[in-house]
C-alpha cells in the first residue's frame, strides 16, 4: 500500500470468505476508502500511518457483513417499533393477547395495530379478538406474515360480513351462520388492511432508523425486503407500501440509509397474483423510483418482483403433490385462475413479463408442486426469452422437494434458493404434524442443495422470526426444533462456516453483487463485524450465540461499536 489505511483490525481470526479459496484465514485486515485495502499482519502493519485507527480483535473473529437476503425491513421496524407487540414471550395465550389489547392506546388515526401472535405457541387463533375492546377498531398480525385477526369494530369499518366474498388464494374464517369470526387468512387479508389509514410517516420514518440501528448491533450490513409496492395491503402487516418505498429513497439521498437494501416490487399480496396486475405495475415505472436521485445502487436499488406461488402449509394452503394437514389437502396454487392448469399458464406470462423487463422474480413456493411448477416456469421463459443464467437470477424462497432432481435442475440453469432454518426450528412441531415426519425430515433439504451446486442462501423472513443471524446458522447446523434437539445424523445438515458463506458471499450473488461484497478480498467493499471470540466449531456451535458483536462497519463506516 501507498497510503496509510483509514482503519486496522490485528490479532483476529479472519474469515475472508473468498469463494475461489473458502477456507482462507488470515490474522489482520486494512480498510481504506471504503475498501478492503489489505490482509496479513505483515501488509497490514506497513499499511499503519498517523491517522490510521486501530482495533485489537483480541482473537476474535471477523466476518463479512451479514447479509439477510429476505427480510421484510419496513414491517419488521414497525413490528419491533411500532406496534402493539403480542410475541409469546410478552402474551403467551389467548387471554394474555386479549389482556395486552385491552390496554393498548388507540393510535393516532383510532386504530390499534398490534403484531406477534404465533398459532403454533398459542393454539388456533379462531375468534379470540372479535369482541374485545367495542367500539375501538382491532387488527393483530400474526407472526409469519399470512394470517390477521380483526375485532367486530374493525370488521364494520371495512364493511365486512356474512355477504362478503372471500379473494382468490384467502379465506375468510365464518362461523356456521357464515358471519367471519375475524380471521382472514393470505389473500383474504386484504379486505381488511385495504380499510386502514397507511402508516404515517412521522411513525415510520423513525421505526426505520431504530431498526436499522438494531440490524447493525448484530452485524448485518445488507438486506433484502421482499415486497413493497402497491399491493402492500395483502403482505405482512400492510406497512410496505409504494410510500414506505419512497421513504428509503429519502434515507438514502439523506445519507441517513446506511444498509444495502435490495427490494422486490409486490404488485398482487398473498393471493391472486396475475399477469395483469404484474404488467400494469411494471409500465407504473416504479422499478426507476430511485432513478435521477442521486442514489448510489449498491446503497439502494429495485431488483425485481415478488410472487406468491402458494401460500404456507399450516394455513393449508401450500400446493403440495400428495395431500397433507387435517384438511388432507393438497392447496393449490394460489395464482389467479381456475383450475391448476390456467393457474401455471398465468405464473408463467408473469415470470415473462418480469423477464422481459430485466428484472429479477422472487417466487414464494412452500410447497413441492409449487417449487416444481415455478422452477418450470423459470426454464419455460428460459426457452421463450433466452434470458437466463447470469441475466435475472430468479430465484425460489422457502421451497419443498419432492426429491433432489429439481436441485440438481436449480443448480444446472442458475436458479437460486433462499430458506429460513429458523422458522423450521420455531415452527417445526407444528410443520411435523401438518407434513408428516417423512416430509418434514427433508424439509429445507441444505446439504443436497449445497451438493447439488445450487446458490443458496439463508435469511430470517423477519418479523416471521428473530433478525439474529446467529440462531439461524446454529438452526441449519442443528436442525432442531422447540420440543427436539436435532438428529446427530441428520444428512441435511450444513457446517457453520456452509452456514456462514450463506448469509454472506452467496447472499451476495442473489443480489448480483457477488463482486462488491460478501467477501473479504482486497478491492471487496469493507463490509465486515467483528466478533467477541473466535468462530466456534461445529460441535460446539451453540457458542456462537454468547458471542458479542464488539464492531459493524458498513463501506468502512463504522455503524455499531460496542462502548467495552
Amino acid at each position: 500500500m501507498q497510503e496509510s489505511a483509514d482503519l486496522v483490525i490485528v490479532n483476529a481470526s479472519v474469515h475472508t470468505m473468498d469463494p475461489a479459496q473458502p477456507r482462507r484465514m488470515t490474522d489482520a485486515v486494512a480498510v481504506k476508502g471504503g475498501r478492503i485495502a489489505a490482509l496479513g499482519q505483515d501488509d497490514v502493519r506497513r499499511a499503519i500511518g498517523p491517522n490510521t485507527s486501530v482495533v485489537d480483535a483480541a482473537g476474535g473473529a471477523v466476518i463479512p457483513g451479514i447479509n439477510d437476503a429476505h427480510l421484510h425491513f419496513v414491517s419488521a421496524a414497525m413490528s419491533a417499533f411500532g406496534y402493539v407487540r403480542l410475541d409469546p414471550g410478552l402474551a403467551p395465550d389467548w387471554a394474555a393477547v386479549v389482556d395486552v389489547i385491552n390496554a393498548a392506546p388507540a393510535g393516532e388515526d383510532g386504530w390499534i395495530r398490534a403484531h406477534g401472535w404465533d398459532e403454533a405457541v398459542m393454539g388456533p387463533a379462531w375468534g379470540n379478538l372479535l369482541e374485545c375492546r367495542p367500539g375501538i377498531p382491532v387488527v393483530a398480525f400474526d407472526s409469519t406474515g399470512h394470517q390477521l385477526l380483526a375485532n367486530r369494530e374493525a370488521l364494520k369499518r371495512a364493511g365486512i360480513n356474512a355477504e362478503t366474498a372471500d379473494l382468490d388464494g384467502g379465506v375468510v374464517a365464518r362461523a356456521e351462520d357464515g358471519n367471519p369470526t375475524g380471521l382472514f387468512q393470505d389473500g383474504a387479508m386484504e379486505l381488511v388492511s385495504r380499510a386502514m389509514s397507511p402508516v404515517p410517516v412521522s411513525t415510520l420514518r423513525p421505526a426505520l432508523l431504530k431498526f436499522q440501528e438494531h440490524l447493525h448491533a448484530l452485524g448485518i450490513t445488507s438486506l433484502t425486503d421482499p415486497g413493497l409496492g402497491p399491493a402492500s395491503a395483502g403482505l405482512m402487516d400492510g406497512a410496505g407500501s409504494t410510500a414506505a418505498l419512497g421513504l428509503l429513497g429519502d434515507l438514502a439521498e439523506a445519507g441517513e440509509l446506511t444498509l444495502r437494501v435490495t427490494v422486490l416490487m409486490l404488485f398482487a399480496g398473498t393471493g391472486g397474483a396475475n399477469a395483469r396486475a404484474v404488467d400494469e405495475g411494471l409500465r407504473t415505472g416504479l422499478a426507476e423510483t430511485y432513478a435521477n436521485r442521486g442514489i448510489d445502487p449498491q446503497q439502494l436499488r429495485i431488483a425485481g418482483v415478488k410472487i406468491f406461488a402458494d401460500g404456507i402449509p399450516r394455513s393449508g394452503t401450500a400446493w403440495m403433490s400428495e395431500p397433507y394437514g387435517k384438511a388432507c389437502t393438497h392447496g393449490s396454487l394460489v395464482i389467479q385462475g381456475s383450475d391448476d392448469a390456467e393457474r401455471v399458464a398465468e405464473l408463467n406470462a408473469i415470470l415473462e413479463l418480469i423477464t422481459d423487463a430485466g428484472l429479477q422474480a422472487g417466487i414464494h413456493a412452500t410447497g413441492d408442486a409449487a417449487t416444481a411448477a415455478a422452477v418450470e416456469a423459470i426454464l419455460a421463459t428460459a426457452d421463450s426469452r433466452g434470458s437466463m443464467g447470469a441475466g435475472n437470477r430468479h430465484y425460489i424462497i422457502h421451497g419443498a422437494f419432492t426429491d433432489t432432481s429439481i436441485l440438481a435442475t436449480m443448480a444446472a440453469n442458475g436458479i437460486g434458493y433462499s430458506t429460513n432454518p429458523l422458522i423450521r426450528a420455531e415452527a417445526g412441531d407444528m410443520m411435523r404434524q401438518v407434513l408428516g415426519e417423512g416430509r418434514f425430515s427433508v424439509h429445507q433439504p441444505l446439504r443436497s442443495a449445497a451438493d447439488a451446486g445450487v446458490r443458496f442462501n439463508l435469511a430470517s423472513d423477519a418479523p416471521v422470526t428473530s433478525t439474529d443471524w446467529r440462531r439461524t446458522v446454529v438452526a441449519a447446523v442443528r436442525r432442531g426444533t422447540r420440543s427436539t434437539p436435532g438428529n446427530p445424523g441428520d444428512p441435511e445438515r450444513i457446517t457453520g462456516l456452509q452456514a456462514l458463506a450463506a448469509m454472506t458471499i452467496d447472499a451476495a450473488w442473489q443480489d448480483h453483487a457477488e463482486h462488491l461484497k460478501g467477501a473479504l478480498t482486497p478491492g471487496m467493499a469493507a463490509d465486515l463485524c467483528v466478533l467477541s471470540d473466535p468462530w466456534p466449531e461445529d460441535e460446539e456451535i451453540e457458542k456462537l450465540l454468547d458471542l458479542d458483536i464488539t464492531l459493524t462497519l458498513s463501506g468502512g463506516r463504522v455503524v455499531h461499536r460496542t462502548t467495552s
